[in-house]
């Protein structure tokens, strides 16, 4: 038989058959209902080519006829984690891929599930009010709320996106996702086929990049390595976890630094991460969840409400908000601005970049390498997100097995090797605080929940109440790039190959497709958005945005950003009026279960 090499997305099927460990007693989580959950939401598809159908309806009675068609080809959850574990087995044991799937999944926007619940059965017209504002508004209403330009004129303006924008908002969304682009291909031209009761508005081609640059993104950092856990199991056996558990002696875990989430806060219908509460503690029947709008953060808006988490409509359960985003990349400009800080500062534009993503382009933690790339690190699944801010890397000890359980501290998991523990990082002086990584997930850092809190608490008490805000704000990214590989690097950069105004169906097109599942876009990717990547203000007063995705509007419409980065000779401070992540396209949907796809087909 022929070696395949089938280059995956990072993080499920994991690149290595990390196994659970014997002994972890997972019975207080929830058996999940596999069968009704969609795929792509858990444990992910992970697929390297992708093509994503937006539609609009044009006939109800026609597109409930062809749903009812389609479901059959709805990946379920269960499928999906049941390939996933054959796959990895079968690369552990043979070395190669040996097997290829095809999934579809499907989502639809608010205005999509009003039109088709309208009307029988009563059981849907009756509950279809879902409870997050953000989704019934959509995502081009919430353009202020994003930090997306206001100008008209600007790419990044909704009126000018290929999809999503004023009167152009997809209702139904379709993710086709293959190992193989023959595959994908035929698949779409068979669903293409078969189309009834509504209109392609746009096909989108998505894929994994090419060979040595699988599983990064178009500015050649690794991508998705501090996806968060899932708690739950997929059968009543207390070992048969979604999440596999490397560390007997750390079960809050699954890979070293990948916290274990309650599935409440991706999935409706399960327990949710409760604040008040250690982060291993499920949410309650007295639980309850708030966060602050966005539009008057004085204000608290009810996100979670009793013991599990849900939608709304009773037919919510098992589903879970979908939130797309185009964004296109200006490789060479993002360069072209690393290159010439860093020779500025006399530093070398890989480490200019570390300092601005958090990670080296390797995807080795600045935590734990701070003065250059570390593939080795980088490549160490148990190594590679096992670190923390606030405090220190803790250093265990003992015997237990299998040995992958022991890494990074004794090597193992992915890749032999053992690296120095993180330090603690307090004042962002290895990380800086406005890194992409740390405004995006601030671990044990303290955040404004700490502060407000508890406010008299001493900081070891304000880092455990920050912490367990932060994890609540967790989302599963699920996101490919699309476009060709830009040949601009750090050390040499390109100008992208086209001028301004960007056309966007020219060739030098290129981006991520974003895609992320949450119980509450309110509450996680646009608390995350808005709260952290676009506030100048955190983790600390005064540090500045995130420079790779952070937006900001200033009076008279002006895109100034700054950021502060500490380097051995000072802080210094990075200003650019310069952009090179661009929305160009998005939608909020809902992934419904597969009992309520039934449903919203029924009397077709």
């Amino acid at each position: 038989m022929q070696e395949q090499t089938i280059h995956h997305a990072r993080e499920v099927p994991s690149p290595h058959a990390l196994r659970s460990t014997a002994g972890i007693d997972a019975a207080r989580e929830p058996v999940l209902e596999l069968d009704q959950i969609q795929g792509n939401v858990i444990p992910g598809f992970s697929k390297s080519h992708e093509t994503l159908l937006f539609l609009r309806i044009v006939d109800v009675s026609y597109c409930k006829r062809w749903l009812k068609e389609i479901t059959p080809l709805i990946a379920t959850a269960e499928e999906v984690l049941s390939f996933n574990r054959l796959y990895k087995a079968l690369r552990t044991r043979r070395g190669y891929a040996t097997v290829q799937a095809t999934w579809v999944n499907i989502a639809f926007s608010y205005g999509a599930l009003q039109r088709l619940t309208a009307g029988t059965p009563a059981e849907l017209r009756d509950g279809n009010d879902f409870l997050d504002p953000a989704f019934r508004e959509g995502m081009a209403s919430r353009a202020d709320v994003l930090g997306d330009p206001l100008i008209p004129d600007a790419e990044g303006n909704p009126a000018r996106w290929l999809i999503g924008g004023p009167g152009n908002e997809a209702e139904i969304l379709l993710i086709i996702q293959s190992d193989s682009a023959e595959a994908l291909r035929e698949t779409v031209i068979s669903i293409k086929s078969r189309l009834a009761g509504v209109t392609v508005m746009l096909t989108q081609y998505g894929a994994n990049l090419p060979q040595e640059l699988a599983g990064h993104e178009h500015f050649k950092f690794l991508d998705g390595v501090s996806q968060p856990g899932v708690r739950g199991r997929a059968s009543a056996h207390p070992d048969d976890v979604i999440t596999p558990r490397q560390d007997p002696r750390d079960p809050n875990h699954g890979k070293p630094g990948q916290q274990l989430i309650w599935p409440g806060e991706f999935v409706f219908g399960y327990p949710y991460q409760d604040p008040a509460k250690p982060v291993n503690e499920p949410s309650d029947s007295a639980s309850s969840t708030t966060t602050a709008n966005p539009r008057n953060e004085r204000e608290q808006l009810p996100v979670h409400r009793g013991a599990i988490s849900e939608a709304g409509p009773s037919w919510g359960r098992n589903g879970s908000f979908l939130v797309f985003r185009r964004l296109r990349q200006d490789v060479g400009r993002f360069h072209a601005f690393l290159n010439e800080q860093a020779r500025q500062q006399g530093i070398s534009p890989a480490l200019m970049g570390a300092k601005v993503v958090g990670r080296w382009l390797s995807g080795a933690p600045l935590s734990r390498s701070a003065n250059e790339d570390a593939p080795d690190l980088a490549n160490n699944e148990c190594a590679n997100n096992d670190f923390r801010f606030f405090h220190a890397d803790p250093v265990l000890t003992g015997g237990a097995q299998p040995p992958d359980t022991l890494s990074p501290r004794c090597g193992g998991c992915a890749a032999p090797g053992t690296f120095e523990p993180a330090p603690a990082d307090r004042q962002g002086g290895l990380c800086p605080f406005i890194s992409h990584i740390r405004k995006g997930y601030p671990r044990d850092s303290l955040t404004k929940a700490g502060h407000d809190l508890c406010p008299n608490c001493s900081d070891e008490e304000k880092s455990a109440v920050s912490e367990r805000d932060t994890q609540r704000r967790r989302i599963l990214r699920r996101g490919l790039p699309y476009g060709p590989v830009s040949p601009s690097t750090l050390e040499h950069p390109l100008r992208d190959l086209h001028d301004e105004p960007v056309n966007l169906a020219r060739p030098a097109d290129r981006g991520l497709l974003f895609v992320c599942y949450q119980t509450s876009i309110i509450g996680q990717f646009e608390f995350l958005t808005h709260f952290w990547f676009n506030n100048p203000d955190f983790p600390e007063k005064g540090e500045g945005l995130d420079l790779v995705i952070g937006q900001h509007n200033g009076p008279n419409g002006e895109r100034l950003r700054q950021a502060r980065v500490p380097l051995k000779g000072g802080v210094v401070s990075l200003v650019t009026a310069q952009e090179w992540v661009i929305p160009t396209g998005g939608g909020y949907f809902f992934a419904p279960s597969l009992d309520a796809l039934k449903l919203l087909f029924a009397g077709s």
